[in-house]
């Protein structure tokens, strides 16, 4: 969807109320609507137009009998808050939580009995979002982004695609937890893969760019990985512009880096989590409990390489990556 046309669709959406009232015997529903992106992300526009379109094919339309109340760019702790707090208030029939743990945690905090369909959580057992995975146990349920194991292919990946590196910078979001239980499991492979890690943290984009030139300066035979995580979703574009500009080959966890002109990414669709979502708001919609709905994880997962990037850091891909790729950028 371009920008023009999503931004036309919000702006219809304020009139959603004024046409409830020309729409006579049918009962209009709320939902609450939580991103920890911006509105005008792409990755943002696209969530959403899966999640309409596939709330639209359970005959729910905006305007008619569903209006959809957004909060955006929730990626800020006080502003989780405030958003949480907002959208508890107008007491929504439901709220979908996108992508952010922080997020559900501020929208779990201020209501135990609206029901809560989060997209993309990481570990929610973990976490304490849900009882098990099975029985969630309380007002929320969803869909998981992917387990912790599979952070440790994509050091096995990088290894793969450039054999001669020996150390690696693992950027993870240090405002989250999950970003300990990725590092953990690319530390589990390491040894096998006879690689140094150098964990970093980074809070703001100027920790990006100096942990990585420091790191890019240590050594001729480095790497770079870059953990999921809210904060480097958001920056993506200095981060491959600065794995460019040092020349370090970078495996990614979402094919939207590799999209940005990063190397090569693997992980789970970012936008169908999106679109399954609306099944299970349908489904409370029409009266079932999310502690009856399982939490259910990805069904989908993308391995995508950009040609371009690489003959610019002098990497000739190996067959079998290419052969395995969903997504080829030349």
């Amino acid at each position: 969807m371009r920008r023009r046309e999503f931004i036309t669709l919000l702006g219809g959406a304020a009139a959603w109320p004024l046409a409830a009232h020309a729409q006579q015997g049918e009962r209009m529903r709320r939902i609450g609507f939580l991103m920890n992106l911006a509105a005008d992300d792409p990755v943002s526009q696209a969530r959403n137009a899966a999640f309409l379109q596939a709330l639209q094919e359970l005959g729910w339309t905006a305007g008619r009998n569903l209006q959809i109340e957004y909060r955006w760019g929730g990626e800020i702790a006080d502003r989780n808050r405030e958003y949480a707090a907002e959208l508890v208030a107008l007491a929504p029939d439901v709220i979908v939580a996108g992508g952010s743990s922080p997020g559900l945690a501020a929208l779990r905090r201020a209501t135990r009995t609206i029901p809560i369909v989060f997209a993309s959580i990481v570990d929610p057992v973990g976490q304490g979002f849900v009882d098990s995975l099975a029985r969630p146990g309380g007002n929320a349920t969803g869909f998981t982004f992917f387990e912790y194991g599979l952070s440790g292919k994509w050091l096995e990946l990088l290894k793969e695609i450039v054999p001669g590196v020996t150390r690696v910078a693992v950027i993870r979001d240090a405002t989250t937890a999950i970003g300990s239980g990725q590092l953990g499991a690319i530390q589990a492979v390491a040894p096998s893969l006879g690689v140094e890690l150098r964990p970093v943290d980074v809070q703001d984009p100027g920790e990006i760019e100096r942990a990585v030139a420091a790191f890019a300066g240590a050594s001729r035979n480095g790497g770079l990985i870059v953990t999921a995580g809210t904060f480097g979703v958001a920056h993506r574009g200095a981060i491959v512009a600065l794995a460019a500009r040092y020349r370090l080959p970078a495996v990614y966890s979402f094919q939207l880096y590799v999209t940005a002109g990063g190397l090569i990414s693997y992980g789970p669709d970012m936008v169908d989590p999106f679109r399954r979502a609306a099944g299970y708001v349908d489904r409370i919609l029409k009266g079932e409990t999310p502690a009856d709905l399982p939490v259910q994880a990805p069904t989908r997962y993308v391995l995508a390489v950009n040609l371009k990037t690489a003959k610019a850091l002098g990497l000739d891909l190996p067959a079998s990556v290419l052969a395995r790729a969903d997504e080829v950028i030349e």
